[in-house]
């Protein structure tokens, strides 16, 4: 009997390789001759780049990029193979990198990101993935734009800094010198969001409140994202608001697609194709998934919805391990889920469940892999 593990993190508690070591422990317990196999997976957010430079045993490749604020820091991203490299949005350009009280997104940049991309490109790689999930920025994309060679200009000629702030006074662009490697390349960006760039279900008014924009703050980005949008529509002939994805990531989404003609994917589905996922389907008896909270939102995107699917493509049963359940929680049986199992045992305060995630998750999988032995045993 062979098993395959492959959940997201439970934030906060266990990560992904946590849940494959204790899977693995429990299911020997229960059947002592089985085959374990646990792979790290996400869904594009947080934690994409370590999932996937772990399951297909890449490396970490060390920088020095910018911060959100124009600060140099170290960081990384991952070589999967001599072409092939990940990057994660939120690990240069990201919402963590900026302290509480110097959240203001007309004053953060995506340069960072920008920072990253140029470097794969030095170091040879052509096949680029790009996680755009966790940002702290609503520049529409020009600090990322900005560190491959495109200048953005205010009226007077001037070449912008290219913030939040400059969307207003952004009079025209000048992509003469964009990187000329950008042609020879491959871009596929980790997109689960269908956001305009402009507009009530824009980037701006969006994601702006949790990048600590206030009302007031909100009013400026947007007229000048407007402003942006009217002059990448002058100047390309492409109107991002009518592709879904290019408010992602403060307008990033809309960038990438313009200057670099990338392909907007599933994060997840991105991910289980850079591990090769159906691969390791072969031989398989079942799968068992997870995330922290399975609701009604696990079906679009998510980790449990995206392997699911997959396993129900092969034919592979499989099972969600997760620590609790929300509304429309039953929903993802639609997606190849065959049952649903919670990590809380009884009745208890988030901070106990917390406190004690590694036992309940660990007495859950026996619970989980002795019911699957009594379904056997039954023969039905």
């Amino acid at each position: 009997m062979k098993f395959l593990f492959a959940s997201d993190s439970l934030k906060g508690t266990l990560s992904s390789d946590d849940t494959g070591r204790l899977l693995a422990k429990a299911a020997k317990e229960v059947f002592p001759a089985c085959i374990c196999e646990g792979i790290p997976v996400a869904d594009g957010g947080e934690g994409t780049v370590d999932a996937v430079i772990r399951a297909v045993q890449g490396q970490q490749i060390r920088v020095k990029a910018q911060d959100p604020l124009m600060q140099t820091r170290e960081t990384y991203y991952g070589k999967l193979d001599e072409n092939r490299a990940i990057i994660e949005m939120a690990l240069a350009s990201g919402y963590a990198l900026v302290p509480a009280e110097k959240r203001n997104p007309l004053y953060t940049s995506s340069y960072g990101t920008g920072e990253l991309i140029r470097d794969a490109l030095d170091r040879g790689f052509r096949d680029i993935t790009i996680a755009i999930g966790g940002s702290a920025t609503n520049d529409g994309g020009m600090g990322c734009m900005r560190a491959l060679g495109v200048r953005f200009l205010d009226r007077a000629g001037r070449e912008l800094m290219g913030n939040g702030s400059d969307l207003g006074r952004l009079a025209a662009i000048d992509d003469s010198g964009l990187d000329p490697r950008i042609a020879d390349a491959v871009f596929t960006v980790m997109c689960d969001v269908t956001n305009p760039l402009c507009g009530e279900n824009g980037a701006t008014y969006t994601f702006g409140p949790q990048k600590g924009a206030t009302p007031e703050i909100l009013e400026r980005l947007e007229r000048g994202m407007e402003n942006y949008r009217d002059i990448l529509i002058r100047t390309y002939d492409m109107n991002p608001d009518t592709i879904p994805g290019s408010g992602a990531a403060g307008g990033l989404g809309a960038a990438l697609l313009v200057f670099l003609r990338a392909q907007l994917k599933s994060g997840i589905e991105t991910v289980l194709d850079l591990i090769e996922f159906d691969r390791r389907l072969k031989g398989v008896s079942l799968v068992v998934t997870g995330e922290g909270c399975t609701d009604w939102q696990s079906c679009y995107g998510k980790v449990v919805q995206g392997v699911g699917d997959r396993c129900r493509k092969h034919n592979v049963p499989a099972v969600a391990l997760v620590g609790g359940m929300g509304e429309g929680a039953e929903q993802i049986y639609e997606h190849g889920i065959r049952s649903i199992v919670t990590t809380v045992n009884g009745i208890m305060p988030p901070k106990e469940a917390f406190k004690n995630a590694e036992i309940l998750y660990y007495q859950a999988a026996l619970r989980l892999f002795r019911l699957l032995k009594t379904g056997m045993e039954l023969g039905i």
